[in-house]
C-alpha cells in the first residue's frame, strides 16, 4: 500500500541539502575554510563558472553538490577562537612579564595632546597612551593641564582641593618632582594632578614674567629624565594651551570622525603656527589620531579620507572606533588598557602606542 507515494513500511527521511560548504567541523567561526575564498566564510556560496544562482545545467537537472552543511550553528567548544584571541590580546597589552618592550626614544619626547574643539578624545587618548607605554618598558609622565582633572580621574590620581598640583608649579614655582604622583598599578607612570584652582590660573598667569613659558621651565627642572611626556591640554586656546605648545615639541592632534571637530582645526593650526614663530622654533604637529570612528557611517569614511589626503604620513594608521569599554574605564578609575584589555579600544591604542614608538626610533631613537 502506498500513502503519499510511500511503501508501507517506510519512513520520509529527510535528505540532507546541498551546499558548496564542506561539514561544520571542517570550518571555524569566521575563518575561511580550505579551498574556499573570504567570501566563502561570510555565507556566499560559491557558484560554479557560467551558472547563477538557481540556474540549472542544459539538461534541466538542478546543480547539485555532494557536501552536506549543517542549518544550525555550530557549537563552540571550550576553546572558543575568538575567546582564545582575545586572551592574546589582553596578555600581549598588559604585558605582566615584562618581556615585550617598546623601542624608547634616546632624548625625552614632550607631547601636547592639543584641540580646541571639546570632546574628541584629548583626555582618552593621553590616558591610554601613556598606560600602553609604560605597561611596554618606558617612563612616563603625564601633566593635567585642564582644570576639569579628567586625566587624574582615569589614571586614580587624588585631585581634590588642597592637593599639591600643577598650578602650584605654574603660579608659585613648586618643583615638578614634589607635586607629581606616581599611578598605582602602572609602574614607570607618573601623573602631575590637575585641581580645580587650575582654573584661575589663566588669569593669574596675566601679569606674571614669561607667562608663557612656565611649564616648560618645570618640566626641564625635574630631576629624573622620562621617555615620554604628555600633556593634556584644556579645550581651549588660553594661556594654559600656550603653556603646553611651549613646553612641547611635538603636537598630538584627536581627531574625532565627525563634521564639526574638522572645523576649528584651521584655527588650530594657525594657532600652533603662531607659537612655533614667536615662542617654540621647534613645535612640530608630529601626529594625528582619528578618534570615536563609526565603520556603520559614510560620515566617518569620509572625514578619515579628507584627513588622510590634508595631513598625509603624519595620521597615524592606527583608528580608535567607538567602543563602550573606553566609555566605561574612567567611572572605575582605569584606563581601557587595564579595565578590558581585550577589547577593541584597547587594541586599537596598544597599536597607536607601538605606531609612535615606531616613529619616535625612525626620527632618532634607540631600542
Amino acid at each position: 500500500m502506498n500513502v503519499g507515494g510511500l511503501r508501507a513500511g517506510e519512513q520520509d527521511v529527510p535528505q540532507p541539502r546541498a551546499s558548496a560548504y564542506g561539514p561544520p567541523s571542517a570550518y571555524e567561526y569566521g575563518a575561511p575554510m580550505p579551498g574556499h575564498s573570504s567570501d566563502e566564510a561570510r555565507g556566499r556560496a560559491s557558484v560554479p563558472s557560467g551558472h547563477q544562482m538557481g540556474a540549472t545545467p542544459s539538461s534541466g537537472a538542478p546543480v547539485q553538490s555532494t557536501e552536506h552543511v549543517s542549518r544550525e550553528t555550530p557549537v563552540a567548544d571550550e576553546d572558543d577562537p575568538p575567546l582564545a584571541m582575545e586572551a592574546l590580546r589582553a596578555v600581549q597589552i598588559l604585558n605582566p612579564s615584562g618581556e615585550i618592550i617598546m623601542p624608547r626614544p634616546d632624548h625625552p619626547r614632550v607631547i601636547c595632546v592639543a584641540n580646541q574643539k571639546g570632546g574628541v578624545g584629548k583626555t582618552t587618548t593621553t590616558v591610554n597612551l601613556a598606560v600602553a607605554l609604560a605597561l611596554h618598558g618606558n617612563r612616563v609622565l603625564v601633566v593635567d593641564l585642564d582644570p576639569q582633572g579628567n586625566a587624574s580621574t582615569g589614571l586614580n590620581v587624588p585631585h581634590h582641593a588642597g592637593v599639591p598640583d600643577v598650578y602650584d608649579c605654574l603660579i608659585d614655582n613648586v618643583p615638578l618632582a614634589e607635586v607629581a604622583q606616581p599611578v598605582e598599578g602602572i609602574p614607570n607612570l607618573f601623573c602631575v594632578p590637575a585641581t580645580i584652582d587650575l582654573a584661575g590660573a589663566e588669569i593669574e598667569l596675566v601679569s606674571v614674567v614669561a607667562r608663557e613659558s612656565r611649564l616648560a621651565r618645570a618640566i626641564a627642572g625635574h630631576p629624573e629624565k622620562f621617555d615620554y611626556v604628555f600633556i593634556d591640554c584644556p579645550p581651549s586656546l588660553g594661556l594654559l594651551t600656550v603653556n603646553a605648545l611651549c613646553a612641547a615639541q611635538e603636537v598630538l592632534i584627536p581627531i574625532q570622525c565627525e563634521y564639526y571637530a574638522l572645523e576649528g582645526l584651521n584655527q588650530l593650526i594657525n594657532n600652533i603656527n603662531l607659537v612655533r614663530q614667536h615662542l617654540n622654533p621647534t613645535l612640530d604637529v608630529s601626529t594625528i589620531l582619528l578618534t570615536m570612528y563609526d565603520r556603520r557611517t559614510r560620515l566617518a569614511d569620509a572625514v578619515e579620507q579628507d584627513v588622510r589626503n590634508h595631513f598625509g604620513a603624519k595620521v597615524l594608521n592606527a583608528v580608535i572606533p567607538r567602543n563602550v569599554r573606553v566609555s566605561e574605564a574612567p567611572s572605575y578609575g582605569q584606563s581601557v588598557m587595564t579595565y578590558d584589555p581585550g577589547s577593541r579600544g584597547a587594541t586599537s591604542y596598544f597599536e597607536a602606542a607601538l605606531e609612535i614608538a615606531m616613529r619616535g626610533v625612525n626620527t632618532g631613537g634607540t631600542v
